[in-house]
């Protein structure tokens, strides 16, 4: 049994729902890091020196690909990768790993992710498994998300946040892992079109059962 779990959002709005989904359990602490891979990885940081945890979970809400993840649909990572993390050249863009410079890709605990997927499933909330892409600019055209899918084949979502979270807990040998839930397709801007409301809800019904199954 899991006994003290980290949960990082990025804002307000996130951690709220995130709260009154775990309903009181305590083995939960939830923060909320700030937007972008900076800020959830200082802030991620800050938390796990200030407390022995065992888990930690990223959660929040996210843009999903048309196909792959509809919107108020949830997405439990299997692999983060830093999107925009490399060099771009005459030949396209290179990551980390091109570059010998580092890894723009990280592993989830595979076992959690799959427990965490069959339980939300189970529970009637549509959940898919695949990559997640950590972004510093929210994609907001039909080019871009071309590019991406092109690139990242396996991806069915995107986000600020994952990539720093995970980093920070890789560093300590804390198990991670993502869990999106989509407020919007991927593709041209239409923040008239989101479903933030709804995304929030659904990241409450995500926490209930985190609660239950961890």
């Amino acid at each position: 049994m899991i006994l003290q779990i980290l949960i990082v959002t990025s804002v307000e709005p996130e951690k709220q729902a995130i709260i009154n989904g775990l309903d009181g359990d305590t083995r939960f602490t939830v923060i909320a890091a700030g937007v972008g891979p900076v800020a959830s990885a200082a802030n991620t940081m800050k938390a796990l020196t200030g407390k022995s945890y065992d888990l930690v979970l990223n959660l929040g809400i996210g843009g999903g690909f048309v196909g792959k993840a509809e919107v108020c649909s949830v997405v439990v990572a299997d692999t983060i990768i830093a999107a925009d993390l490399g060099a771009e050249t005459a030949e396209g863009f290179r990551n980390l790993e091109q570059l010998q410079l580092g890894k723009s890709e990280i592993t989830c605990d595979l076992t959690l992710g799959r427990r965490i997927l069959t339980a939300l499933q189970s529970h009637g909330i549509p959940t898919y498994h695949g990559t997640v892409l950590t972004l510093s600019t929210v994609t907001g055209t039909a080019e871009t998300t071309e590019e991406l899918l092109k690139r990242f084949p396996n991806a069915v979502a995107e986000a600020m946040e994952g990539y720093g979270v995970a980093y920070s807990a890789n560093q300590l040998r804390i198990p991670v892992v993502e869990i999106r839930s989509i407020s919007n397709a991927i593709g041209p801007r239409d923040r008239s079109s989101w479903k933030i409301k709804e995304a929030l809800a659904r990241l409450k019904d995500v926490s209930a059962v985190l609660s239950e199954v961890l």
